[in-house]
């Protein structure tokens, strides 16, 4: 029998976060949106109230101070994270990079324990302009010297790199791709422009740039030529949670504002919830949602069941992100012109939701390893 509900604790923490993000996060979206910056003691203050009911890096293990959720679990909180700002999730919640779990010897103090104390900001350089989806396509280089590493190249859309004290930074040495962790004041590093978007405003993107750039040799995280391994070993809940489970979320709440407009606008003397083409809308992005949710469960029950789901986790990454862009093009049509106006915050959902087509692989690359996958099988196995 297959059991679907969830257990108390899990029902209780998902209502923790829904009622902290519609108190604290939502109220301040306006004007973070207006500004595109938030207050880092707004940011600080946000913190300390999460990690005062237990919602700091609720991902990471609890014998490391966090909250030791199931995959399960993360998804469902997320969901919740899913309807506010990405900066706001981030500040807030704190998004502590999973693979400073593989820390070892003093790294633990420095850059592990500081994360999750929340006292260090630590953002994952990996995309290159060259390196996109294809990570394996890295260029910048890590040449070992003596009693240490020098490295040479440039990533870009490094999330927050403003705001990180350290970075976790890919680079090709001798042995193939390494991790390595990289103070902000490291010599020879190099903090570019801000790369403005579209959408996502307050969450900013910068370039780096190593020329030369010294460390030593402590700052290599994990194994030589294994840097691949370490972030793809722990990327399948990463994209569950941020892009399946956090989509799910923001198409829900896009879902909810359009039923609500639909039933209290009135044209041609009904409220246009009343037309049928009005009606499919509505119906289509509910069982999109819903089709959305199921899979990234399943996909999530899987990890936790100690199972290989790489496969299903690029499906849900595949058709969440979709069904979000195509949840919030019908929300736009719902409002009409009011869905086009920067007063209501249609528009903004609008953009932001468009970048989960891109990131954390784009459709187009997720569709290769799906199809590729399943011509290796040689026939269907879900």
């Amino acid at each position: 029998m297959i059991d679907f509900s969830h257990s108390n604790e899990a029902q209780l923490l998902v209502a923790t976060v829904r009622r902290f993000v519609e108190k604290e996060l939502n109220p301040l979206e306006d004007e973070i949106e207006s500004t595109n910056e938030i207050d880092p003691a707004v940011a600080d203050g946000l913190k300390r109230k999460a990690r005062e009911l237990g919602l700091w890096a609720m991902h990471m293990p609890e014998e490391l101070g966090g909250g030791g959720l199931t995959s399960v679990e993360f998804c469902l909180v997320n969901e919740q994270i899913g309807r506010t700002k990405d900066v706001l999730a981030r500040r807030a919640f704190g998004h502590v990079p999973s693979i400073l779990s593989r820390c070892s010897g003093a790294q633990r103090e420095k850059y592990l324990h500081a994360a999750m104390r929340g006292d260090l900001h630590v953002s994952v350089a990996m995309s290159e302009p060259a390196a996109g989806s294809d990570a394996n396509g890295i260029k910048t280089t890590a040449r070992c010297d003596g009693d240490g590493w020098i490295l040479n190249g440039s990533k870009h859309f490094i999330s927050d790199a403003d705001v990180a004290g350290a970075y976790v930074v890919t680079a090709r040495c001798e042995q193939g791709i390494s991790c390595f962790l990289v103070d902000r004041d490291a010599p020879g590093l190099e903090l570019g422009p801000r790369q403005d978007m579209m959408g996502h405003r307050g969450t900013h993107q910068h370039g780096l740039f190593f020329t030369d750039c010294r460390i030593g040799a402590q700052q290599l995280l994990g194994e030589p030529g294994r840097g691949m391994a370490l972030m793809l070993g722990l990327i399948n809940v990463a994209r569950l949670a941020y892009v399946g489970a956090r989509a799910v979320g923001m198409a829900s709440k896009l879902l909810e504002m359009s039923a609500e407009f639909a039933q209290q606008r009135w044209q041609f003397g009904a409220p246009i919830g009343s037309f049928q083409m009005v009606q499919k809308m509505l119906a289509d992005m509910q069982t999109d949602i819903y089709a959305a949710r199921m899979m990234m469960l399943n996909a999530a029950w899987e990890i936790d069941q100690g199972r290989e789901a790489r496969e299903k986790v690029s499906m849900v990454k595949l058709f969440a992100s979709e069904m979000l862009g195509r949840v919030a093009d019908n929300a736009v049509q719902i409002f009409g012109g009011m869905g086009y106006c920067s007063a209501l915050p249609i528009e903004r959902y609008y953009r932001d939701a468009r970048v989960f087509r891109l990131y954390d692989g784009t459709s187009e690359i997720h569709r290769m390893m799906i199809a590729r996958s399943l011509l290796e099988r040689g026939g269907i196995s879900l």
